[in-house]
């Protein structure tokens, strides 16, 4: 039986004459962080999204704990524990950042429907999400709405939410997308802590970011893994450079 707690096996989706998918193989393990790496276009969010749920995949097999999931919608699949943050913020713009992470809290506390007691006045909820909060630096912005956040502040935000849906596996789609390097540096310090929780799905263009915290690195173009192994490995791949990382893997 395979240590994984993510299987993707033979995986392949196709939109009219492109193969976005194209027979992909990967898994992740626990404890490690597994980058996906790839060109613009090479179908990483795509992979994510059939990971997930969002999108079915035309062929193939999803495992997750050893169990397939093929027939599983995205909340079912959520629910048993993949947590999944976006290349474009899904965040609510108008509530505060509390109240965003409040919200996941309560998914997972089965409270989502409960009306006649408002939210903020639940102390446990509320410890919950502050914790949650604390734990990504944004305790003192707790209390501002999302869309006066900075986008540092927002993708942390992001990943205060994934922390209060208490996943198994964290599926991070570009988390330092837009963000400076001071702000890069604090988010791979937080994930290099954060794979003792859970392990990664990390999908990122930032290789400085990949391959300081990378166990293992997939490469993805048009749709293919053309390379799986370690960072040195990668590196020093002829075949992944010239297919795509050229001399930004030096």
């Amino acid at each position: 039986m395979s240590s994984a707690i993510l299987e993707v096996e033979d995986l392949s989706k196709r939109f009219g004459a492109l193969m976005a998918s194209d027979h992909v193989t990967l898994d992740l393990r626990p404890g490690e962080i597994h980058a996906l790496i790839g060109p613009n276009g090479a179908g990483k969010s795509t992979l994510i999204k059939q990971i997930v749920g969002e999108l079915h995949h035309d062929a193939g097999t999803i495992r997750f704990n050893g169990r397939r999931i093929d027939d599983l919608d995205a909340e079912a699949r959520a629910k048993m524990g993949l947590a999944r943050t976006f290349q474009v913020s899904s965040l609510a713009p108008e509530i505060s950042a509390l109240h965003n992470v409040l919200l996941a809290v309560q998914a997972v506390e089965g409270s989502v429907f409960r009306f006649f007691k408002p939210v903020i006045r639940d102390k446990k909820l509320v410890a919950a999400a502050m914790d949650n909060l604390m734990r990504v630096g944004l305790q003192d912005r707790a209390m501002v709405r999302t869309a006066d956040l900075s986008h540092g502040e927002r993708r942390q935000l992001e990943m205060a939410i994934a922390l209060a849906l208490k996943p198994k596996v964290f599926l991070l789609d570009e988390p330092m997308a837009g963000m400076g390097p001071d702000g890069s540096q604090q988010l791979t310090k937080f994930l290099a802590r954060l794979r003792d929780e859970a392990p990664i799905l990390l999908v990122e263009h930032d290789m400085d970011a990949v391959f300081a915290l990378a166990d293992r690195i997939s490469v993805l173009v048009y749709g293919q893994i053309i390379a799986t192994g370690s960072v040195d490995e990668i590196r020093n791949s002829k075949k992944v450079r010239s297919a795509y990382l050229g001399e930004e893997l030096a």
